[in-house]
């Protein structure tokens, strides 16, 4: 992975990106909803498979709605995944939303 990676929120387009030596390599989408981050998608373009972006964008998709004070709703599949395997994120997940990550997956 590129040293120049770096995850940024967009909040005009509604999701966090995931730079690469100046390319957006890959998206997570969000909607904001009752006090809480819901990620519907994410997105990682084909180029740019396999390096590890995808979790490196969710891990600081979940740090931003952390530093917000935001509740998670996970689902999209990668997210819930990446949140099974993390568990120090377990204590964002919206209670009504927590059986998409108590789940092994």
């Amino acid at each position: 992975m590129s040293a120049d990676a770096r995850v940024v929120d967009n909040p005009s387009a509604s999701r966090y990106e995931i730079i690469v030596d100046g390319v957006v390599a890959g998206f997570a989408q969000y909607r904001l909803r009752d006090g809480s981050m819901v990620f519907p998608h994410t997105e990682v373009r084909d180029e740019f498979e396999g390096r590890g972006l995808g979790s490196r964008l969710i891990g600081g998709a979940l740090d931003g709605a952390r530093a917000a004070g935001l509740r998670v709703v996970p689902l999209c599949s990668f997210v819930a995944w990446y949140i099974q395997r993390h568990p120090e994120y377990r204590d964002l997940v919206d209670d009504d939303y927590r059986d998409l990550v108590d789940t092994p997956g």
